[in-house]
């Protein structure tokens, strides 16, 4: 028969304080429940721990056995009620976030180094990754992603809530006159984010729905810092997502054009999600946190 861990105080008080009757004053527990739990103890154990009489409790060589394992575990059990207490208080253990390639680079890879200088204790690790929807089931706690959530069981922090707008180098506009109809507009686009590169993309042209079709002609790129170099560079008009052009136009490597062409795309925005709001652990919400405070400014 198996013995009972909840035994075990009962056994330890029994011999800290020299009897059962002092055993259960200490305890503040009946004289017979600890008789009695010192009883079955031996039984399931199969062994005498203790030798007593009416005058005298004498340990036995299978009891100082026992009780120096007792004594361990009880131990064992304290630290992992105080490492438990920690973790629920203080940020600290492994946390696994899956980021897109862009927004790691450019607004995150910036602030780590103060992430981890204010949470040391954090084992943070990073995957960079457009995927990061598909792994937040079973290898990552957070993942950022692209455009809005439409898996209802998980829970979504909004981070940018921006727009795509036409840019084009000053350099370029210097050099090339710049049309004002969709038809003008189209001829000007040499690359584009993979996503966008649709036959039918909707557009409002002074609020009019139109379409523009980027499904040829235009060089493809699954990364919008790629497209913004080729922008920066000279490479014509293309649209990029508002937050990655926040810099670049203060610095005037970039200029927004053809405002009256207007992009609403949900895939301009950022999101992260993660599977439960309950029993949120420390490391969980101060990295949120994290993203919301370095994600500030960059919404329309």
């Amino acid at each position: 028969m198996k013995w009972n861990l909840d035994d075990i105080p009962i056994f330890l008080a029994i011999i800290e304080r020299g009897g059962i009757s002092a055993a259960a004053q200490t305890l503040g527990i009946p004289k017979s429940t600890v008789s009695t739990t010192l009883t079955r103890l031996e039984q399931n154990l199969g062994l005498r721990l203790i030798d007593r009489s009416s005058r005298s409790l004498r340990i036995t060589a299978e009891g100082e056995v026992f009780y120096r394992q007792a004594q361990q575990i009880m131990e064992q059990a304290l630290a992992t009620d105080t490492l438990m207490a920690d973790l629920g208080i203080v940020a600290k253990g492994r946390l696994k976030v899956a980021l897109p390639p862009a927004f790691s680079a450019e607004l995150v890879a910036p602030h780590l180094l103060s992430f981890r200088q204010q949470h040391p204790e954090i084992d943070l690790e990073i995957v960079v990754t457009s995927q990061g929807a598909a792994l937040i089931r079973d290898q990552v706690d957070i993942a950022v992603v692209v455009g809005e959530l439409e898996d209802s069981e998980l829970v979504s922090l909004p981070l940018i809530r921006g727009q795509l707008i036409w840019v084009a180098s000053p350099k370029w506009l210097s050099e090339n006159t710049l049309g004002e109809t969709l038809d003008e507009l189209r001829q000007q686009i040499q690359i584009c984010e993979t996503r966008y590169a649709q036959r039918r993309l909707p557009v409002f042209v002074d609020n009019q729905i139109a379409s523009l079709d980027l499904s040829y002609g235009v060089i493809r790129v699954n990364n919008p810092l790629v497209v913004r170099s080729v922008v920066m560079s000279g490479g014509g008009v293309s649209m990029l997502p508002h937050h990655y052009c926040v810099v670049p136009r203060a610095e005037r490597q970039l200029v927004q054009v053809m405002p009256h062409i207007r992009l609403e795309l949900a895939s301009s925005q950022l999101t992260a999600i993660y599977p439960s709001r309950r029993l949120m652990s420390p490391r969980v919400r101060v990295f949120l946190e994290f993203l919301s405070e370095i994600c500030q400014g960059f919404s329309l």
